[in-house]
């Protein structure tokens, strides 16, 4: 073992290091290094105030899908109805789409401009 390496042994530090410990979660969400770019993506967001309602609307604009889980704002019925009001109102001005997936529904599948939703199951 040469100087290099006694000293990043003293200190912790080794040579092999994974992309998460390599990459702060900021920079891990703007790059993605496994992936060549794509035109389009499927976002998850979980909507736990108001301010995520903005996340989604930009997402939609930059004509991303959105996962949307529900289930933190879930737990106030009036809150929730609200959120979901907004949402849809949004999607129907972009001439997209939204729709409850799942047993429980507590995801909404959300679309961007000219995407729609086959909501009614095939036989």
């Amino acid at each position: 073992m040469g100087v290099l390496g006694r000293l990043s042994k003293a200190f912790g530090i080794s040579k092999e290091m994974s992309v998460d410990e390599f990459m702060s979660a900021a920079e891990a969400e703007e790059v993605d290094v496994l992936h060549k770019a794509a035109d389009f993506y499927v976002k998850p967001i979980s909507l736990q105030t108001e301010a995520d309602l903005k996340i989604v609307e930009e997402e939609l604009e930059n004509k991303n899908l959105v996962l949307l889980n529900i289930t933190a704002v879930a737990r106030n019925p009036t809150k929730l109805k609200e959120m979901i009001n907004e949402l849809r109102l949004f999607a129907r001005k972009i001439n997209g789409d939204i729709a409850g997936i799942g047993e429980e529904k507590t995801i909404l599948l959300l679309t961007p401009h000219n995407v729609k939703i086959v909501k009614k199951r095939r036989q």
